[in-house]
């Protein structure tokens, strides 16, 4: 199935849809580096890596006139930057805000889906109306804001429409760690199907669940086992002695996957050796509000930071309890990229893409899922 990605990044959606079974006809990135960071990996051949399309290239340039009609699915995730809660939250009034571009690619390329997202923090009380304006946007792209309209107004008259539909559009927050990420990110999902479907996209349940890892952990010990580690017999905080307690009272198994953990994704690399970026970045430290990730749970999310790697933020806590950062080969594989992907950037920079990136297991069970969706519509 044909697919485009806008806003590719370092390629962590990108990486996920084409696991889906995605090819990728178009793919553009606008930060130099990524695009950098990609190429070179597709230089050396990366599976699914060696046959993207991936270009600089300032979405808003985009000519879909080629594509028009011969995509399946569009998908990316437009810069969130002025929708994070770490920076000016200026929204549609930051000139990095491209959701209005998302809508022109649907417009102009009418895919036969989509698939976009973004910060939790869009969906929040300070742009909940724009998350709205989106969302009904997407659902009517061709009814394009009049001379002089505000996007409240444009909000005002799409949503009083009664016909003209061409999108059906669900969204949700999703939890990457739910589905198989080593990682807590919080992100917005928004889904899309033609409305000549006749098929209303369905909110993508969870595939993981911290309750299985407790279960493993402190019911079964096989968590424990597994790692040839001592078992332990309860949580440490209060929140997951409450949730183990109720879980045993029911006595009901979890019958999801267990969130990874650092340790399981991380441990067989052992200390940083310098080989394929796995190189030690010294001054990782712990002050307030920087704790680091603790080994036996999902990462806490990377971050990216303005200006390279906030100071206390994308560090593990280690069992002697000291601290150190990840190194850019470990952060690689908690945004789910294989050990052949290699970052030709520097530490900093390479942890900004990275803190940037949509995870890959994220990106590939929602692009199995708006696969299956598209599928089950051409089988009706």
């Amino acid at each position: 199935m044909r697919s485009a990605e806008l806003f590719a990044g370092c390629g962590g959606l990108a990486l996920g849809m084409s696991r889906a079974g995605f090819i990728h006809a178009l793919m553009a990135e606008y930060d130099f580096d990524a695009v950098a960071t990609a190429k070179h990996n597709k230089d050396r051949a990366v599976e699914h890596v060696a046959h993207w399309p991936v270009e600089q290239t300032d979405v808003r340039d985009i000519n879909w006139e080629p594509l028009h009609g011969q995509l399946a699915v569009v998908s990316g995730g437009p810069p969130c930057q002025p929708f994070g809660i770490g920076g000016k939250k200026r929204g549609p009034n930051d000139s990095r805000d491209m959701w209005p571009e998302a809508v022109r690619a649907i417009r102009e390329a009418q895919p036969e889906g989509f698939l976009f997202e973004n910060v939790r923090n869009i969906a929040g009380p300070k742009f909940r109306d724009y998350l709205e304006w989106i969302l009904q946007h997407l659902a009517r792209p061709s009814e394009t804001r009049q001379v002089g309209e505000c996007h409240e107004e444009h909000l005002a008259r799409l949503t009083g429409m009664d016909g003209n539909l061409e999108y059906r559009v669900t969204w949700q927050i999703v939890n990457a760690a739910d589905y198989g990420a080593p990682q807590i990110r919080h992100r917005v999902l928004i889904f899309g199907l033609r409305e000549s479907r006749g098929l209303t996209p369905q909110v993508m349940p969870p595939t993981h669940s911290r309750d299985r890892l407790l279960w493993d952990q402190y019911v079964t010990g096989a968590y424990w086992d597994r790692h040839g580690l001592k078992r332990q017999f309860a949580p440490s905080n209060r929140r997951d002695w409450n949730r183990l307690e109720e879980l045993r009272a029911r006595g009901i198994e979890p019958n999801e996957f267990p969130w990874i953990t650092v340790r399981d994704a991380i441990s067989d690399l052992g200390e940083p050796d310098g080989r394929r970026n796995h190189v030690f970045q010294p001054g990782a430290r712990i002050y307030p509000g920087h704790t680091g990730s603790p080994l036996d749970l999902p990462a806490k999310a990377l971050k990216a930071g303005d200006h390279g790697v906030p100071g206390g933020e994308n560090m593990m806590v280690r069992d002697d309890r000291s601290v150190r950062y990840f190194t850019t080969r470990e952060a690689a594989r908690l945004v789910g990229l294989p050990d052949d992907y290699l970052f030709p950037r520097s530490w900093s920079e390479s942890m900004r893409q990275l803190g940037n990136a949509v995870p890959a297991q994220l990106g590939e069970a929602a692009g199995r899922w708006l696969k299956d969706m598209i599928f089950s519509t051409h089988c009706q």
